[in-house]
């Protein structure tokens, strides 16, 4: 098994944070591109992976009083992970993605990983900063 941890501060009170995350029709914005989710009857839904043109069953789960969402493929044990939310000092939240590879043919190495991680938690920054933003103005 190989795991994968990257966090992220973002301005933004954890609410706000959380309910973007878990927006099932946003979750393509901040994924990373090569993952597209579609929801199947929640908590089902259907992963399509483009690096092996793959469709794959997978469970998503919002816990909203956790401030955590949780994924995982069904029927074979290929990857988990979770997103939590934790406030933090003058209303920002920290966000933190842990992936679990159980099949090293659906973990694509750490250097890929990290990048995509990376740019996920920007994406979805960006998509908190629009909401924000927009809810101000």
């Amino acid at each position: 098994m190989t795991e994968y941890e990257r966090s992220r501060t973002m301005p933004a009170q954890p609410e706000h944070v959380f309910d973007q995350a878990a927006n099932i029709d946003q979750l393509n914005a901040w994924l990373p591109d090569d993952l597209h989710v579609e929801a199947a009857g929640l908590p089902a839904v259907t992963v399509h992976e483009d690096r092996t043109d793959e469709d794959m069953a997978a469970l998503l789960r919002a816990r909203r009083e956790q401030m955590r969402l949780e994924w995982g493929t069904r029927g074979r044990s290929s990857y988990t992970g979770w997103l939590q939310v934790a406030g933090i000092d003058s209303g920002a939240s920290e966000v933190t993605v842990h992936l679990s590879f159980f099949d090293d043919s659906h973990d694509p190495g750490e250097q890929a990983v990290a990048g995509a991680l990376d740019t996920s938690l920007r994406r979805l920054e960006e998509q908190v900063r629009l909401r924000v933003d927009h809810a101000a103005g």
